[in-house]
């Protein structure tokens, strides 16, 4: 059945209540809902099973776009039409994607439910990446190379925030991420349920291409990631087995969190194959 379409033409209409101020993450924070931007990551959360969709906001181009899952989403999805200066008015931005939507955010999964499943499991976990560019890049990485899941340190940025859901290409709403909330304590459930915590920084000794040819790959990884500048803590760094480098040409001695994140998922689904 089809969701039905309401056209709306007051920029006070209370049924955009959700939509207003959209510069203020907070607010939603607290009302238990975030915003998806673009047709590529609402149809994301459309097809999520993790995330229910509250309403979607279109303009006419976009509708046309998203009649094919539309009318497939039921009526429980309220869709409301608008024009584009509308929407301006009411988010607070210039609106050019066409498309916005609200989805609830629901309980977080346990970490327990992310780290204890049996068998081969590839996570990442980031301390204090606090720009929401990066958590975005992170977790389109972590969707495009199959990792199971992302943990974070209770300082990284939200990964429902508006940006970093676009940036993630819709990544964020497809691969489960918990909190750690015992930093860097916490950490010490994941070698507790087998797996090797391996540190990616540019001060160790071993290159990443080592893995796997002749060093092998645990069949359970989590890979250790920190924030670009300040990179990992003391703590953190203890709580690895392992600590790789990405060999990089003289004079470098660094790269931005989503592409060593990049290439290190490349090497290690790999190796694993």
């Amino acid at each position: 059945m089809p969701a039905p379409i309401e056209r709306i033409d007051d920029p006070a209409d209370p049924r955009l209540a959700d939509y207003r101020d959209l510069k203020e993450p907070r607010l939603r924070r607290e009302r238990g809902i975030f915003i998806a931007e673009s047709r590529e990551v609402v149809r994301q959360l459309l097809g999520s099973g993790r995330f229910r969709t509250r309403s979607i906001l279109v303009t006419p181009p976009g509708l046309d776009g998203l009649r094919d899952v539309l009318d497939g989403a039921g009526p429980a999805i309220q869709v409301f039409l608008v024009r584009p200066d509308l929407v301006r008015a009411v988010a607070g931005f210039n609106f050019h994607r066409g498309c916005l939507a609200v989805g609830e955010r629901g309980a977080e999964p346990a970490l327990s439910s992310l780290v204890d499943p049996p068998g081969r499991r590839l996570l990442l976990v980031l301390e204090g990446v606090s720009n929401p560019d990066n958590i975005g890049a992170v977790f389109r990485n972590a969707m495009a190379f199959g990792a199971d899941a992302v943990l974070l340190s209770p300082a990284c940025a939200d990964p429902l925030y508006r940006k970093a859901i676009r940036v993630s290409i819709g990544g964020s709403l497809r691969v489960p991420f918990a909190r750690v909330e015992d930093w860097p304590a916490g950490l010490g459930a994941l070698r507790a349920s087998g797996y090797t915590v391996i540190a990616l920084t540019p001060r160790a000794p071993v290159d990443l291409a080592e893995l796997g040819a002749p060093r092998s790959v645990p069949e359970r990884v989590a890979v250790l990631l920190g924030a670009e500048g300040a990179g990992l803590s003391a703590g953190a760094s203890a709580a690895a087995e392992r600590a790789v480098r990405i060999a990089m040409a003289a004079g470098v001695d660094s790269l931005n969190i989503a592409t060593a994140c990049g290439i290190a998922l490349h090497r290690l689904r790999g190796s694993r194959a």
